[in-house]
């Protein structure tokens, strides 16, 4: 092999290496627009988290707001209504699953494992019943049969407790926990 056959053999290679270069950057450039416009808009993005000031909450009251186009219910509970979700046994209940995003998959439907806070005043959970999606009612002990307390949604007669559990009716599972978590005395981060 001459020298100029080496040199033609280091130029063809070149060739290649720069033309299937040029080619994996043009096709990650024509790619990319389609696989970037399947991320969540600004706008969405910008309502992923909310901070909710719940200084003004008193015990045994409830706060309604909105995440995510849904209604989410944020209860600051009595003694006595702690008293209640803690004194059911686990066999009680219709979903026995926590159905809480900031503990374990799969963990029980104790009270502990549902409530905000180690004390278990705090209660946020999503304010859509699983039934069939209506928003149930709050404060609805007088409405509930068997005294379970807590939420009822009138549309289909399913009755949560004071836990969010469901307890009566035709509702498959208890009311889901958003992920959320206190960033200081006052402000619940919702997201």
């Amino acid at each position: 092999m001459t020298q100029a056959e080496d040199h033609e053999g280091t130029r063809r290679d070149f060739l290649y290496y720069a033309t299937a270069g040029a080619g994996v950057v043009a096709t990650g450039a024509a790619v990319w627009p389609l696989v970037n416009q399947m991320n969540p808009s600004a706008d969405v993005r910008a309502l992923s988290t909310i901070r909710v000031d719940v200084s003004g909450v008193e015990l045994g009251t409830q706060l309604t707001v909105q995440y995510l186009g849904k209604p989410v219910f944020i209860r600051r509970r009595t003694e006595a209504e702690i008293e209640d979700a803690r004194g059911v046994e686990m066999s009680q209940l219709v979903d026995p699953i926590a159905r809480n995003p900031n503990i374990a998959d799969g963990a029980d439907a104790t009270d502990a494992n549902r409530a905000l806070d180690d004390t278990g005043e705090w209660l946020v959970m999503m304010g859509v019943c699983t039934h069939l999606g209506c928003v149930p009612l709050g404060n609805a002990g007088e409405y509930t049969a068997g005294g379970v307390g807590g939420w009822f949604c009138p549309c289909h007669g399913s009755h949560y407790d004071t836990a969010g559990r469901i307890r009566q009716g035709p509702a498959p599972q208890n009311l889901p926990v958003p992920v959320a978590e206190f960033v200081d005395e006052s402000t619940i981060l919702l997201g």
